[in-house]
Parts: C-alpha cells; structure tokens; sequence
C-alpha cells in the first residue's frame, strides 16, 4: 500500500503563525487518517485528552489513552489506525527548521532521541495534565491574538517552554526503564545496544563529516549489514537515516549562526564541491543553501 506524507490540517481549532506549516496547533482532533502515513518534513505531539485510541508506529503496536503523551518522530510509518468514538486529541506540529527556531536542538541529546524511538508514550500523571493544560490554553490564546508587538516571539516562547516541560516528563519515565537495563545487562540484547550507542555517538561526533555507512562500520569492527541488522532491531532506523539526520543538524546549524560561505561550508564538511553541497541541500530540505539561510538565518 501507498505511504502518504500526512499534512496538518485547514480549518476550525487549527491555529498556525500566519499561513506557516512550520508550526501548527490543533485544539481539537478526532477523525484518525486512513492507510500508510508517514510525517517526512514534521514532527508531532499528541496529548490525548479523551477516548483510546490504536495504530502500528513503525511496526510497533501503540496504544493510546486519555491523558497518555505520544510523541512522533519524523519518517517513521504509521498505520492499523482505530479509535473509539469519543476519541479526541490535541497536536502540535513541528518543522525542523522550527526546532531551531525555539531552540531545542540544544536541549534535545542522543539518548533522548533513542529513547523516544524505542519509548513514543509517556503516561501523565494528574499534576502533569493540570500543567500542560494550562500552557495549551495560554498557547492558543496567544496565537489567536496577532497583533502584540514580538508576536511570533511570544508565541515561540511558549511552545519553546512547554517542549521542555515534556521533555522533562520524558526524561523522569527513563528512570523505570533504567532499571530495566540492569536486569538485560547480560544479555545479547545489552550488547547489540552499546553497539547502537557507540554508533549514534560517532556519527553526533563526527558532525556531518562522516557519510557512508561503511566508514563507520569499520570504526566499529563489524560489517555495514551487521550494523544495519542492530541499528533495525533496536531503535529500527536505518545507519544512513541516523547518518542524514545528524548531517543535516550540522549543515543548518552552519547556515542558520554563521557567516561561512557555501564553498567554506562544503569543505568543513568534507563534500566535493559546492555544487555537490547545494545538491545534497536541496535534496533533503527542498531549498538551496542560500534559500534557507535566507529563511532561517537569525
């Protein structure tokens, strides 16, 4: 079956700043999509707030509930959707170049990211749902309202605020699997996700340098297949995937907060020329280098 790119919607309860897609908050959303779906430019937060609701996300069955967090993370596939009639969430959309926007490539690490990957649902406690509550309405409340002067600042400000306040959420739901972690230490599972570790860790370090698979397998001592096998059974991503993303984070974070050219960039990082590096640009965010540093550069 087909994988469609899922896109927020128009209309009633979605409030976006101006006519962006780059951030989107729906207040309300019952009707689940139907066949394949897959986010390939967003990424998504889910707060359900009444009814369950079922779907396959990336082969993992999810289940969620009223009051549960689901957190989606950009090219994963999602499908099987079922929901009970008085299913209802709020969501927030995000682009990547609005992660930098409200700056939480600098919050987020890679354990959280694998973490997220393995662990999409963090439960909420009542304290929690009380809290995030209050920042949604004072979110939408701002977003509706235009016209105070650093608008789009305030706005960024709050979804800014209220990430961190669910990032912090998530990183006290990985003190339970902590513990688990104690008890697989012997087993072949621990090892194959040091591996994952020690893999997700120097291509972070290698900050976009690093491009082809097999260089990093040999970093490792094993084969690219291996590699792969590990990368899919335990955070089920693809090494170029891993590879891309954290290639792109340095690619941006070039464009967005300094001032070197295109040839400067494209040498830093160790690509042919900067034809190839305007390619490999367009090629994975749809804009030129200088297209997006026009759009994004502070």
């Amino acid at each position: 079956m087909e994988i469609k790119d899922l896109k927020p919607r128009q209309g009633d309860d979605t409030l976006r700043i101006g006519d962006s897609d780059e951030l989107v908050v729906m207040e309300n959303f019952g009707k689940l999509p139907q066949g394949k779906m897959s986010l390939d430019s967003h990424g998504l937060i889910v707060i359900c707030t009444g009814g369950m609701a079922q779907f396959d996300y990336d082969g993992q069955q999810i289940q969620l509930r009223k009051n549960d967090l689901y957190l989606y993370m950009a090219h994963s596939v999602v499908c099987n959707f079922m929901s009970s009639p008085d299913f209802n969430c709020r969501q927030i959309w995000f682009s990547r170049g609005e992660l930098w926007n409200i700056n939480m490539y600098s919050e987020i690490s890679l354990a959280d990211l694998t973490f997220l990957k393995l662990h999409p649902i963090v439960h909420l406690t009542h304290d929690d749902i009380t809290l995030l509550d209050d920042y949604f309405q004072l979110l939408c409340r701002r977003m509706r309202d235009p016209l105070p002067i650093l608008h789009t600042e305030i706005v960024r400000s709050l979804v800014s605020t209220m990430m961190m306040e669910m990032l912090s959420m998530m990183r006290r739901n990985k003190e339970y699997y902590a513990e688990l972690k104690t008890e697989e230490s012997t087993s072949a599972g621990y090892h194959k996700r040091l591996l994952a570790d020690k893999f997700m860790q120097l291509v972070e370090q290698s900050d976009g340098r690093i491009r082809k698979v097999d260089d990093f397998a040999k970093l490792l001592n094993v084969t690219p297949k291996y590699l792969s096998t590990i990368l899919k059974e335990t955070i089920n991503r693809r090494p170029s995937l891993m590879i891309e993303f954290f290639t792109i984070k340095a690619i941006e974070h070039r464009l967005r907060y300094t001032d070197m050219t295109m040839q400067e960039i494209a040498n830093d990082l160790n690509f042919p020329n900067a034809s190839f590096f305007g390619k490999y640009v367009k090629e994975h965010t749809g804009m030129t280098p200088l297209e997006y540093r026009k759009k994004y550069q502070n």
